[in-house]
């Protein structure tokens, strides 16, 4: 039993030195680009369109770093101040399948060509997704659109720019959208998917350490059916996309191509039994079975593909995986896991305090988004 334990241990040790400098990358660009991302420039341009709104909305959501639980309340501001279906629909696949973190971790755990097909499978999906929404359901008259994706800059820095006399009036604003961004990163960002991303390296280490390679390669090696049984895996479970990479990685060592691997990245993280209840308030019971039938088929036919085009380039992703991880120098990359794990205490503490019942359990969404809670309330009484 020991020797079990240490195994899995150790093999999600060596997956958080792999991940933890590209992680760090990761989210500090989701921070600046949360406070540097006009709010006023994204409302205009969703405010409008059949089929130009949905693209707009899926190309904004890709670097977004939110879960499929917190783009909830994104999707409903949207949805509220006008935006048609299509959009939203776009919005809420591409933001919890694709993100600036998870881009950085794909690139450190899997490998270029998972990197770059992942985020652009995203897209597509959920362009395809918005198309036809747009297309079977499109309303006569669309309110202007005035999504709130915007960050208090000024709230969450503690201060503001009356309060910095000492830097010239030109520099102020960017310096403190800078120290905002950054807060914004190591505290909301990564307390938002710490517990997540732990829990994915512990499964990863469990695959690693546990699951024999003939398992995985009898049942998982490629095809339609291996499509089918990641997509009986994936909808239901709850796990974010920075979360679903350490584990997709362990799978893809053990044998399962990276076909089926790709269904897992797709599915698992724009989809739980959660979410899909609220997506039903918010989209309807129509719309909520056409996007998870175009979710299901988009990432069966992508998974389909990768797998076609490794064959035909004749690549083992059992031999590139990871080999992005070999770039960083050890100490850089212990250094980053140390501060992960120093990062990670607060909200583990809070997760604690959850679970022995000092505060009661609660959704918790990214600052500056609305209560989801209070418009599933007013659609319910009307």
């Amino acid at each position: 039993m020991f020797n079990l334990i240490h195994a899995v241990v150790e093999a999600s040790w060596l997956l958080l030195l792999d991940s933890s400098v590209y992680i760090l990358f990761g989210i500090l660009v989701a921070g600046l680009l949360k406070v540097f991302l006009n709010p006023e420039t994204v409302a205009k341009h969703l405010g409008s369109g059949r089929f130009s709104s949905v693209i707009k909305a899926a190309l904004i959501g890709v670097p977004l770093p939110l879960c499929s639980c917190g783009v909830l309340p994104a999707a409903v501001s949207l949805k509220k101040q006008g935006a048609n279906k299509g959009a939203t629909t776009a919005f809420l696949i591409s933001t919890p399948e694709s993100g600036v973190d998870s881009i950085a971790i794909s690139y450190a755990l899997l490998d270029p060509i998972m990197t770059v097909i992942r985020p652009v499978a995203a897209f597509i999906t959920a362009v395809a997704a918005g198309f036809i929404e747009n297309i079977i359901d499109w309303p006569k008259a669309l309110a202007p659109v005035f999504p709130d994706i915007s960050y208090p800059v000024e709230e969450q820095s503690g201060t503001d720019e009356t309060s910095t006399p000492d830097i010239p009036a030109t520099h102020r604003g960017k310096w403190t959208k800078i120290l905002a961004g950054m807060r914004y990163a190591l505290v909301d960002v990564w307390g938002d998917i710490a517990i997540w991303f732990f829990a994915g390296l512990l499964i990863a280490g469990m695959i690693m350490a546990l699951i024999p390679n003939e398992f995985m390669t009898r049942w998982l090696d490629g095809g339609f059916s291996s499509m089918l049984v990641m997509l009986v895996i994936g909808i239901p479970l709850y796990i974010c996309a920075t979360a679903s990479t350490p584990v997709a990685a362990a799978l893809i060592l053990k044998g399962v191509s990276p076909g089926a691997a790709l269904v897992f990245l797709l599915v698992g993280p724009a989809t739980n039994i959660t979410s899909l209840a609220v997506l039903v308030g918010i989209l309807g019971k129509k719309s909520t079975l056409r996007y998870l039938f175009i979710l299901s088929s988009c990432a069966i036919l992508f998974g389909l593909a990768v797998d076609q085009l490794y064959r035909m380039a004749g690549i083992s992703p059992q031999a590139v995986i990871g080999e992005a991880a070999e770039l960083i120098p050890y100490g850089a990359k212990l250094g980053g896991a140390i501060m992960l794990l120093l990062l990670s205490i607060q909200p583990f503490s809070n997760w604690l305090r959850k679970r022995i019942g000092r505060q009661q359990p609660q959704l918790s969404f990214q600052s500056g988004f609305p209560d989801i809670s209070s418009y599933m309330d007013k659609r319910n009484k009307q």
